[in-house]
């Protein structure tokens, strides 16, 4: 008996041998990642997407050696639910976090990405905007993170150094990014997450120079100074003038008399604007020079994102928060250097989401997806797999208790929007055309000539909310 105890002793020391031998052999070649969020930027803000004004020349040469998705979604927008989601692959009606809601599960937190690469030997190292409140978040953060250097408020900011000058938050975040980088060597994996403040509003007007709602670094005080900011798109009154009451008075539009009304008002703040848009690129810029120097630029995959659209004065809008492409699309490039200089500079338009985000991480990664992800690896169609099984669809949903952001819940195809705005008193539907109405612009939800897509909308939505909250 004791020599068959002894057999099976050795044996499971044996196998723990071989698995954490496996494990080291494992880290050899697997990629460094970068992964860059942006806070409130819509998807054609970069001038990589034809955007005629703004300079991004670092996310575009970003775009020239990567892939750009042009159909990149959030599914709630609103940078905390949106933030968890990509933490944690997992839609709002899941993870069930947003402002005013208890802290994000630990069940979920130790599938976050973070989590899981960390434990699977990866350095971790996260700066900037974190954005979420997290389930025992003092002792979860050391097993996320080896590097964590959140910032101690929202909004953009400026922070006041030793000799009296001031610092923009978006290049504290560079410099913390650089520092991480600067301590890494080609022996073990990093992941590092860039989440920049940038380019929330500050809403109010006690900032350094009276400058607008975007306070930007003063690298780029001048960029932009002669520019004549066009008028938003979809800017007639008459748009507004649609929407039914509880849009007309939501939040949406009472922060647009805050940036957006006046002539002045608005080509302050769009200057300012693409000015925060530009600060950040050229950080971005300084972090990729410190892979360069430090050599490890050769195998680390940059992803780019945001955590939600934005309004600039589009429907007599501000903020984000609505079922409109305005709210939902972001901008999304992945640059892997491994990748055959043929095969990229493309752009792609298969439905990509925010929940991908985390999954593609793990799969890059080569580590297994958790069961509970509601979202796919991006890595099949980087690697020009068979993706004729892709989505076609996706939910999206705003769930947030305010008395002036409405709730809803939706569903995205490829031609059709559903989107159910279940708290009102009757609910109210909207249901667009994108092929026939591609701005939105039409409530089909009574033309008896869409009855029976109406019916296929409805239902759609229904099963995959139910789908979602119950896998």
């Amino acid at each position: 008996m004791k020599n068959i105890l002894k057999i099976i002793f050795y044996s499971l020391i044996a196998i723990l041998f071989i698995r954490c031998e496996n494990n080291d052999k494992n880290i050899e070649g697997r990629p460094n990642v970068l992964f860059v969020l942006i806070d409130d930027q819509r998807n054609d803000v970069i001038a990589c997407a034809g955007h005629p004004i703004v300079k991004t020349p670092t996310v575009d040469k970003l775009a020239e050696n990567g892939i750009r998705f042009t159909n990149a979604f959030v599914t709630t927008p609103i940078c905390a639910a949106s933030r968890a989601s990509i933490f944690t692959g997992l839609y709002e009606c899941k993870h069930n976090f947003t402002f005013g809601k208890d802290p994000l599960k630990k069940e979920f937190i130790t599938s976050s990405y973070p989590y899981l690469l960390r434990k699977w030997g990866y350095n971790t190292g996260f700066v900037g905007k974190f954005g979420v409140k997290l389930e025992s978040q003092d002792s979860i953060l050391t097993e996320m993170f080896d590097f964590y250097k959140p910032s101690p408020m929202n909004a953009p900011h400026f922070v006041k150094l030793a000799d009296g000058s001031l610092l923009h938050s978006a290049e504290i975040w560079g410099d913390e990014a650089v520092k991480f980088i600067k301590n890494q060597t080609s022996e073990k994996p990093f992941c590092l997450s860039i989440s920049f403040n940038s380019v929330h509003a500050v809403d109010d007007n006690k900032i350094p120079g009276n400058e607008g709602h975007y306070p930007y670094p003063k690298v780029v005080a001048n960029m932009y100074e002669n520019a004549e900011m066009p008028k938003p798109k979809l800017s007639d009154p008459e748009i507004y003038e649609n929407h039914p009451e509880f849009l007309k008075n939501s939040l949406n539009r009472e922060r647009y008399f805050w940036r957006w009304d006046t002539e002045e008002k608005f080509q302050t703040n769009m200057r300012a604007y693409f000015r925060m848009i530009s600060g950040y690129d050229n950080v971005m810029k300084r972090v990729i020079a410190a892979l360069e120097e430090k050599g490890l630029d050769k195998n680390t995959v940059i992803i780019y994102s945001a955590d939600n659209g934005y309004y600039m004065g589009n429907r007599g809008f501000a903020g984000k928060w609505t079922h409109y492409d305005e709210s939902l699309r972001v901008p999304m490039i992945i640059f892997d250097p491994r990748i055959s200089k043929k095969a990229t500079g493309k752009t792609i338009d298969k439905i990509v989401l925010n929940i991908d985000i985390p999954a593609t991480i793990l799969d890059l990664a080569g580590i297994s997806q958790p069961q509970l992800y509601q979202g796919k690896s991006l890595l099949p169609i980087l690697d020009n797999e068979n993706t004729d099984t892709w989505r076609e669809r996706f939910l999206f949903e705003h769930r947030m208790e305010h008395n002036k952001l409405p709730k809803y819940v939706g569903i995205r195809g490829q031609r059709y929007v559903y989107a159910n705005y279940y708290e009102q008193n009757p609910p109210y539907e909207y249901l667009h055309d994108l092929q026939k109405d591609p701005n939105q612009l039409e409530n089909l939800i009574n033309n008896p000539d869409y009855k029976d897509v109406l019916q296929n909308m409805r239902s759609k939505c229904e099963s995959l909310e139910n789908k979602l909250i119950n896998k």
